[in-house]
């Protein structure tokens, strides 16, 4: 099971993977060409020439219709099209294929997590699919009901959708030794988050094993985006007085203005001196320059940085906290190098901040250690999460009966989280999912979505039935109504007492659903759950119930018999729950994506094994071209040079004309017609590098042999055991090798080097002196073994009594002498046996 963590960010997508230590980071880049998609930095490099079909930024367009109002507003800034898809969405307008197509937001963000997984799936050696993937604190259900549909679009099992600040939250306190144990006062650490397009807070009480966060704020229009704004619209104005130019009517200058913007505003964060702005050929063949120092870029976001403080005040209003009462200030995010933003941060709190955990990493690092946590392959420290519910949610109904609104989840209330509201209906009823307060919401729709709940029938008396319906924020932050049931009052006729029989519970079972707890309690069922440990609260609750069901059954078969009394009996049964969500994708639809999608990584693929096949021609061009005048030149005669060369050059302005775009067995065969010619060449070349270490190599092993042989005639005694025979075939072999390697190298030297060698190294390494001579010189001397005779055992040695071995006792030392001697005169008889 893979444990990996993806922080989808605006500008930049970080892929974190817990077991092997990996970090990767990928600019959030997507361009479309004429045959393929590129993604990451190689779609980066294409956002000058390819402007237009090159998209980046959409990650705040999740779940939003095209008419809304941050839509309209962002089209302006942006240099690739939008467009409304016929569900009323948000969609990208490219060229694609030699054709226009329109992708959808889920597309898009689905070929960025495409890249990610393939990132993650290098780093581990096999292939990905349980992750945990980031969200901002404040997107909303569409939004996050939208990513969780794009991790489905490029093949990922999203875990949990986690909130920024509760993933740096946990990389924060996961390894934390020192932390309050959990009877004591938590540490309560304020967590500033400021992005590229978003700026995030949050307050969390850690103890040992646990963090909840107990409030969070944000700001979605403060972020390192609109410092680029504010800079990209200064110079727009400074250019069009100074050199009449309009950089907005040009999306390729517009484009390369936002990257100056953008390094000049890093070196601002780092130098407070003038610093230069410079782009050559800007519009019109004209260049233009201007400087900017930091003093003035804050004074131009006054503003912007006057927001700094707005999220900072409500966290500490929604938990009543003190100054003092802060352990620390952590800041991350990419937007934190700022240093403006840092003062003002710093000087509300009254202290210094902490950047005890990398601004780039700490998300995508969180993300991968809770999907440590949810995976059951891995052995992670015990550590419970509790986040917050960003907005607060309510609930309406319009009925025949009446029409209601039931306040359900207010702010901050904690989540993951259930609760069990109860009806009386006669028939099937809807309940309206909205957000209370549409002021802090940076969404101009309040309603989550309509849920019905179906099947619903009065009772047989005509009574209103009891429905019991869940409702649940789960992990991913989103709220739904998860099932409902229907409570069927049974009464049975006076004086006929159904016996307790197994049918009778058996058809109990089969009504009530296991996993049911709601039967327990009258109205509300209210509970907390950790992921982890859902299921086992809920095993351990039934397990309760069911022993304490049998234990009154069996008390009540001990009591004495009573009165006859009317029975009343209850049953459970499940209702169909139609859930419509807004811009959440139909089923159809999404599976069509996910069709699409594969269709389009097989494309990529066959695309990038044909500009490799075209590659490896150019390679072969240029590489060949310089040799043949180099390295080559000796082993190859003038005619052919020139012939060789000649084609070369036909090859290369091939390739730039007529074979621009062709197939991929075209550069293949290309390739191979080049190498006929010019593979002998390099052959001849190789084989003069490494012949003479060969021809080397063979003459040191009969200078061995040789001195083998010498030895042998002067009767050494390491080889005295050998047989005269075995060594003479030695001798031979080894002359016949001497004189065939003489032979060889007078030939070769000889030999003109544009001429094919008259021996090859192949040949030079298969002589057989080693197979034939190295099995007689090895041979091991046998081994001598001693006569049986001169066998002593325990006995003395070279005539001297041990005296140290001597046993004081002597008349043990007589006794154990009879013994030996009964053993000497059995022996032969053994030796019989």
């Amino acid at each position: 099971m893979s444990v990996v963590g993806f922080d989808l960010g605006f500008q930049s997508c970080y892929v974190a993977v817990a077991r092997v230590s990996f970090f990767k980071s990928h600019v959030s880049f997507v361009s479309f060409g004429q045959r393929n998609r590129l993604i990451g930095a190689a779609a980066k490099s294409q956002v000058v020439t390819n402007c237009q079909n090159t998209v980046q930024g959409f990650k705040r367009f999740h779940g939003r219709a095209f008419a809304d109002p941050y839509v309209q507003s962002a089209k302006s800034n942006l240099v690739y099209n939008l467009a409304q898809m016929s569900s009323g969405v948000t969609g990208i307008k490219v060229m694609y294929m030699e054709e226009e197509r329109v992708f959808s937001i889920e597309q898009v963000t689905g070929m960025l997590l495409t890249k990610l997984k393939e990132t993650a799936e290098s780093a581990l050696k096999k292939p990905v699919a349980d992750c945990v993937i980031s969200v901002p604190s404040f997107f909303t259900d569409a939004e996050r009901s939208s990513v969780m549909d794009a991790a489905q679009i490029a093949g990922l099992n999203c875990l949990r959708l986690m909130n920024d600040t509760t993933a740096v939250t946990l990389a924060y306190g996961i390894y934390k030794q020192d932390l309050p144990a959990p009877e004591e006062k938590p540490r309560i650490v304020v967590f500033v988050d400021v992005g590229h397009s978003g700026y995030q807070v949050s307050v969390c009480a850690f103890n040992k094993g646990k963090l909840k966060i107990l409030a969070t704020a944000f700001d979605p229009e403060l972020g390192g985006k609109d410092f680029d704004d504010i800079l990209v619209k200064h110079f727009c104005e400074e250019f069009s007085k100074k050199y009449k130019l309009d950089a907005r009517s040009k999306p390729r200058a517009l484009v390369r203005l936002y990257q100056e913007c953008e390094k000049l505003k890093k070196l601002m964060s780092a130098n407070s001196s003038d610093l230069p702005l410079g782009i050559e050929c800007f519009m019109n063949d004209i260049d233009v320059s201007s400087k900017l120092n930091r003093g003035q870029f804050e004074e131009m976001c006054a503003g912007l940085l006057a927001k700094v403080e707005g999220p900072l005040c409500s966290v500490m209003e929604q938990t009543k906290m003190k100054k003092e009462d802060i352990y620390a200030v952590e800041i991350v995010g990419g937007a934190s190098r700022i240093p403006a933003i840092k003062e003002r941060i710093a000087k509300f709190f009254g202290k210094e901040l902490n950047t005890t955990l990398n601004a780039d990493e700490a998300v995508a690092r969180g993300c991968a250690l809770q999907c440590a946590i949810l995976s059951p392959a891995f052995k992670v420290r015990e550590f419970s999460i509790t986040d917050v519910v960003p907005y607060s949610i309510s609930l309406k109904w319009n009925s025949a009966a009446d029409d209601g609104l039931k306040y359900v989840f207010p702010k901050n209330h904690a989540a993951p989280f259930s609760k069990v509201l109860t009806f009386y209906r006669k028939e099937p009823f809807t309940l309206d999912a909205y957000y209370n307060n549409l002021k802090e919401l940076p969404y101009p729709n309040s309603s989550i979505g309509q849920f019905l709940i179906q099947n619903v029938v009065p009772q047989e008396s005509g009574e209103c039935a009891k429905v019991k319906v869940k409702v649940r924020v789960n992990v991913h932050g989103v709220f739904s109504v998860s099932n409902a049931s229907l409570v069927e009052t049974v009464k049975t006729p006076e004086g006929e007492e159904p016996m307790e029989t197994d049918q009778t519970v058996k058809e109990e079972e089969v009504c009530i659903q296991p996993g049911s707890m709601m039967e327990s309690f009258p109205c509300f069922f209210i509970s907390l759950f950790q992921t982890s440990e859902h299921g086992k609260q809920e095993k351990t609750e039934n397990g309760k119930q069911e022993k304490s069901g049998d234990g009154k059954q069996e008390k009540k078969n001990d009591q004495p018999p009573q009165a006859k009394k009317p029975k009343v009996k209850t049953k459970t049964v499940e209702l169909p729950v139609q859930n419509n969500l807004h811009w959440q994708l139909p089923t159809d639809v999404l599976n069509m994506f996910v069709e699409n999608e594969g269709k389009m990584i097989m494309q990529d693929k066959l695309e990038k094994e044909r500009n490799d096949a075209k590659n490896n021609v150019e390679e072969y061009v240029y590489e060949m071209r310089d040799k043949l005048h180099g390295i080559l030149e000796k082993f190859v005669n003038e005619a052919d040079r020139d012939a060789f060369s000649l084609k070369l050059e036909d090859t290369e302005t091939w390739l730039y004309e007529e074979g621009e775009d062709q197939q991929k067995q075209v550069y293949i065969d290309k390739l191979a017609e080049l190498k006929k010619m010019g593979q002998p060449v390099l052959d001849r070349y190789m084989e003069s590098e490494i012949r003479p270490k060969a021809f080397e190599e063979l003459g040191r092993q009969i200078q061995v042999y040789m001195k083998f042989i010498e030895a042998y005639k002067t009767k050494d005694e390491q080889y005295n055991h050998l047989d005269e025979l075995e060594v003479t075939r030695v001798e031979k072999q080894v002359n016949d090798a001497m004189a065939w390697m003489n032979n060889k190298m007078n030939q070769q030297n000889s030999q003109d080097l544009t001429l094919d060698p008259v021996v090859k190294v192949q040949e030079i390494q298969a002589t057989e002196l080693y197979s034939a001579c190295n099995p007689v010189v090895s041979k091991p001397k046998p081994k001598v073994e001693l006569p049986k005779d001169e066998k002593t055992e325990n006995g003395p040695v070279n005539g001297h009594q041990g005296t140290e071995n001597q046993s004081p006792n002597p008349d043990k030392t007589t006794s154990a002498g009879m013994e030996q001697e009964t053993a000497e005169t059995k022996l032969p008889e053994m030796d019989i046996d």
